[in-house]
């Protein structure tokens, strides 16, 4: 089985998304020169960071702060942390947030927390603006784990069940959807995996790194981003990455599928406004995720932080998300996090 999430590439793109831009400048500013006049109305912006910091939406967060300020884009931009229940309460605060200029970060595991918590609050709530970036997953062990590889790790999960713990991030999530894909692509029935599956979530980073530093859990799922740095400092041993092509952050690490287990999954990340704001303020903040993904800086950040440009904006952002529920409720169902 091989569950690959859409990853749309720049070039098919990059006419649609020009045409846009271009059509945003000159229609709203006057000017086609990219900088904070070409976002002229979002002087001061919030930035929602629907969880604990540390994990990836943090990262993502803060860096479109230093991104957004440095290149003075904004006057100023303040994140805000807001976490829990796999973002879905970040997500209830954006829904009755008054202040339009305001986006929040989501991505995949909001989709599927959503489904997991039958959250009141969904997606069709919020303005879509943009998708910013894709990054594959990383499964990890503590240093001195008895498992040498993915398959060491899969086979006892089927066998012990409960008795053996991996974390991540929030229920329903990327990191736990992964989990359950794995044990369905090793043979698990997926009316099983649910009691066999010891998921323990974290709305942080911070917090699973430390369960798995102090040999709490016996695994760990995260973004390449937030587990690379303890693994090069040999304090965690990646046993496999869940992209179709080794990480450069982690290029000795095997993929699942050179691993035995034929399964492909990244997890994207986006950003969205309240649902209430006008045509015109969502133009706006289009804008400025345009005029942000155009600078060096921001290509610096994906480099430095093994993040896949993933740009797409506006209605085309609209339909990734429609696309991409259904298939989460569908993956949740079939390895029986949820019932259909």
């Amino acid at each position: 089985m091989k569950y690959v999430t859409r990853r749309p590439g720049r070039a098919g793109l990059t006419t649609a998304v020009a045409a846009a831009a271009a059509g945003l400048l000159l229609a709203g500013c006057g000017t086609t020169t990219q900088g904070a006049g070409a976002s002229e109305g979002v002087e001061e912006l919030k930035i929602i960071v629907p969880a604990d910091p540390g994990g990836g939406w943090d990262q993502t967060g803060r860096a479109m702060q230093k991104d957004l300020q440095d290149n003075d884009l904004v006057d100023s931009a303040q994140v805000v942390n807001v976490g829990g229940a796999g973002g879905t309460v970040g997500l209830t605060q954006l829904a009755n947030e008054r202040d339009p200029n305001t986006l929040m970060v989501m991505g995949l595991v909001m989709v599927g927390a959503i489904e997991t918590n039958q959250a009141s609050t969904t997606l069709e709530d919020t303005t879509p603006i943009a998708q910013l970036t894709t990054e594959p997953l990383v499964v990890v062990v503590p240093a001195d784990s008895p498992y040498q590889t993915v398959t060491d790790l899969v086979e006892d999960i089927a066998e012990r069940g409960q008795g053996v713990s991996v974390t991540g991030g929030s229920a329903g999530g990327a990191d736990h959807i992964l989990a359950g894909l794995m044990l369905k692509e090793h043979g698990v029935a997926p009316e099983e995996i649910a009691d066999k599956l010891n998921y323990i979530p974290f709305s942080g980073g911070g917090e699973s790194l430390a369960a798995l530093l102090g040999n709490k859990v016996d695994a760990g799922i995260s973004g390449v981003g937030e587990y690379a740095e303890q693994v090069k400092a040999g304090k965690l041993r990646a046993l496999a990455v869940s992209g179709e092509e080794p990480s450069p952050a982690l290029p000795d690490t095997p993929t699942l599928q050179e691993s035995g287990l034929d399964l492909v999954l990244t997890n994207w990340r986006g950003v969205v406004a309240p649902g209430n704001v006008d045509e015109a303020k969502a133009d706006e903040l289009v804008t400025l995720m345009e005029d942000l993904h155009g600078t060096d800086a921001w290509a610096q950040t994906l480099e430095e932080n093994d993040w896949q440009d993933a740009f797409l904006a506006g209605d085309e952002f609209e339909g990734l998300l429609t696309d991409e529920t259904a298939t989460v409720q569908q993956t949740l169902a079939d390895i029986g996090l949820v019932q259909q």
